[in-house]
């Protein structure tokens, strides 16, 4: 389970992480008593599950109480990347020397734990490592031994944290190590840690996955967390009509049955739209082995009220549930949604009557709908298709 910023600080809180005073509001108005409390300017932040908070509007500074209000009005409501806002954190503003990154994450591929630093925080993580890879230090970390003040030091060392800086930033580590641990989690990440210009080092910004495998453990703080997604929120939609569904920040909508389909899907997309302007994957849906007429409807309408999304590739292999099952589904799902299917399909078929399932699609002959052969094929159609409607 992903974690909003003001839930990791709550955790960071419990274990020793030094982090800043303040209070999550779902009211513009309520973010004037948090600002008086505080007593200072403020940072008034968009609570969801996504990056780019900031580049969106969705992180903006309050000098006054007042001030406070208009930026929680400008922010409640707003829409970013397909995440409306309905909370907001309101903590207090930092003068900022020095933004560093720390984090530990599960290892899977090299089963194990693995540490990452750097003293170049504040960017996006993904961007440093591709462009400086360099000025991100990784250390692997025992299971059994942890990281202990020995193992912080060397983390610290490695990333090359300045002397004045790196005992404390090697005590924080030690303490995020706690909270990977005791609750349980995949990923804990502070980015940026800062320095102030009065030598405090804080988690400004704090990311947490807790595994939930582990959840029959800490139910209190599964059940206190738990997403109370709204109506208005793609994924909140979704949720509601038991659709396994995941919204990403590209432009070709994906629908595919099974889970590893699906993420087959979002590769070959990926791939295939670096010739088209850089278009990605917009989501993860899988429909499981139900292709039914209502459950493609539901889908569809999901990911066609995606504004991000310019085309939509299905792609089914037939086993269970045929082809011309699925391919009924379709049709009957463009005829339910009438005028709102206004992108175009490209669809993959493959498996148990195929034959008979593109029979169907040709004879429909809907204006949006493209029959592809091919899984790499229909994957650059989609992704030409959403290109061209940049």
């Amino acid at each position: 389970m992903d974690l909003m910023e003001y839930q990791a600080k709550e955790l960071f809180a419990k274990h020793g992480v030094p982090v800043l005073p303040g209070e999550t509001v779902d009211t513009a108005e309520a973010a004037r008593a948090v600002a008086e409390r505080i007593g200072k300017p403020v940072v008034v932040k968009a609570q969801v599950k996504t990056g780019g908070r900031g580049k969106a509007g969705g992180v903006k500074l309050a000098e006054t109480p007042d001030e406070a209000v208009a930026r929680a009005t400008d922010i409640l409501g707003l829409d970013i990347k397909g995440h409306v806002v309905h909370k907001v954190l309101v903590t207090e503003a930092s003068d900022i020397d020095t933004e560093y990154y720390v984090s530990f994450l599960l290892d899977r591929a090299n089963r194990t734990y693995l540490a990452m630093a750097s003293v170049e925080g504040g960017m996006e993580i993904e961007q440093l490592a591709v462009e400086r890879p360099e000025a991100l230090a990784r250390i692997a970390v025992d299971a059994v031994t942890g990281c202990d003040a020995a193992k912080a030091d060397e983390i610290v060392a490695a990333a090359g944290f300045p002397a004045d800086v790196a005992p404390e930033v090697a005590r924080i580590l030690v303490q995020l190590w706690k909270v990977f641990v005791e609750e349980e989690a995949t990923l804990v990440e502070v980015n940026p840690l800062v320095k102030t210009p009065d030598g405090r080092i804080v988690a400004l910004d704090g990311k947490v996955t807790l595994d939930g495998n582990a959840e029959f453990r800490h139910e209190d703080v599964f059940t206190a967390y738990a997403d109370k997604v709204a109506d208005d929120d793609l994924e909140g939609r979704a949720q509601k009509k038991n659709l396994n569904y995941v919204k990403l920040e590209g432009q070709v909508g994906i629908i595919g049955n099974g889970a590893g389909l699906v993420m087959s899907t979002l590769d070959v997309v990926a791939y295939a739209g670096e010739k088209h302007g850089g278009v990605k994957p917009a989501n993860f849906l899988d429909i499981g082995g139900g292709a039914s007429a209502q459950v493609m409807a539901d889908g569809l309408e999901i990911i066609l009220s995606d504004p991000a999304v310019r085309s939509v590739f299905v792609n089914v292999f037939g086993g269970i549930t045929s082809c011309d099952a699925v391919a009924d589904g379709i049709v009957q799902a463009l005829q339910m949604l009438g005028s709102a299917a206004t992108k175009p399909l490209v669809v993959r078929l493959d498996g148990n009557n195929v034959e008979e399932g593109h029979r169907i699609l040709v004879e429909a002959a809907h204006p949006l709908v493209t029959l592809v052969d091919t899984m790499d094929g229909a994957a650059d159609k989609a992704a030409e298709l959403a290109g061209s409607a940049a």
